[in-house]
């Protein structure tokens, strides 16, 4: 529903008044309409324009316990850098301070879905968008998968949400693989590191941009492509091709990095979600989702190559 300023009926909907207002970006505007965005799953997000065609914007607000584990600084870095590189839209940071980003909204690109990704040529802008990103100059902030595992861990104790039965197992099979991969060394680069379909914008001339920077931070680049394959349900001869349009080439090595990376994903991703139960006022089944994310993982590591792919890093 699009509504005018000052026609606020709900708590959120006051919440991105005050925003508006606050801002001095939108002081230089006529009337001033807003709607919900919606596809996010962690904050609350909003399309602002100025009805006398002076800017349309992407407004988004912190959703409640976020701040235990997003870095709306290190989040504000990625997106300067990602917009000064033309992978991103512009940003506008006169809500900085308070965490709401505030960017260009782009009428002329349209957010993906699953089914986007089923062209060849939609996966490779995919993975030119991310060779672009992995080059930008270093990111303030480094967290790399075993950061956020072991962040969100901890929470989930702290919370006292829910755990697997099957915990211990899966503790086992990351301190594995994250032995693997630090004995092998880690490739730090920028990296994405939140590949919902949403968070790639489509042009019409078939070129991706990247959105939402909130977990971007210096990691291992296979776990970028490994999240990204994991979300995307490639299939192995599509990721294995993936790879090679990436590397220039497509090794044993690169296949069990990023399959490796792939099934961390899923456990970060699940604890996530336990985390986000607890606190988020969102309507959204984090239960489901992380139960989701587990069942893929028992899949990866239950898999005979699972102990190849460790043996190969």
């Amino acid at each position: 529903m699009i509504r005018k300023l000052g026609e606020a009926m709900t708590v959120a909907e006051r919440e991105i008044e005050a925003a508006i207002r606050k801002a001095p970006l939108f002081r230089r505007c006529g009337d001033i309409t807003y709607r919900p965005v919606s596809g996010g799953i962690s904050n609350s997000n909003w399309r602002v324009t100025c009805s006398d065609g002076t800017g349309d914007y992407f407004v988004k607000l912190p959703g409640k316990g976020t701040e235990m584990f997003i870095d709306r600084v290190a989040a504000l870095d990625a997106s300067r850098k990602a917009a000064a590189a033309g992978i991103g839209p512009a940003v506008h940071d006169d809500l900085a301070a308070e965490g709401i980003e505030i960017n260009d909204f782009m009428p002329t690109h349209r957010a993906s879905t699953h089914s986007v990704f089923a062209d060849s040529d939609a996966r490779l802008a995919a993975i030119d968008a991310y060779r672009r990103f992995h080059a930008l100059p270093s990111l303030v902030l480094t967290k790399t998968v075993f950061d956020m595992i072991d962040e969100h861990e901890e929470q989930v104790r702290t919370l006292g949400a829910p755990q697997p039965p099957d915990a211990e197992w899966i503790a086992l099979n990351y301190r594995l693989a994250r032995s693997a991969l630090e004995a092998s060394g880690l490739d730090l680069v920028p990296c994405f590191n939140d590949p919902m379909p949403g968070n790639f914008m489509v042009g019409t001339d078939g070129s991706i941009m990247l959105i939402d920077y909130e977990y971007a931070s210096m990691n291992d680049r296979c776990y970028d492509l490994g999240i990204w394959f994991g979300e995307m349900f490639f299939p192995p001869e599509v990721e294995r091709a993936l790879i090679e349009a990436y590397f220039g080439h497509v090794t044993d090595q690169l296949v069990a990095r990023v399959t490796i990376h792939k099934a961390l994903a899923d456990i970060k991703w699940a604890a996530w979600s336990m985390v986000q139960m607890m606190v988020s006022q969102l309507e959204f089944d984090y239960f489901k989702y992380g139960a989701w994310k587990l069942m893929r993982f028992r899949a990866i590591v239950g898999d005979p190559a699972w102990k190849t792919h460790l043996s190969k890093v």
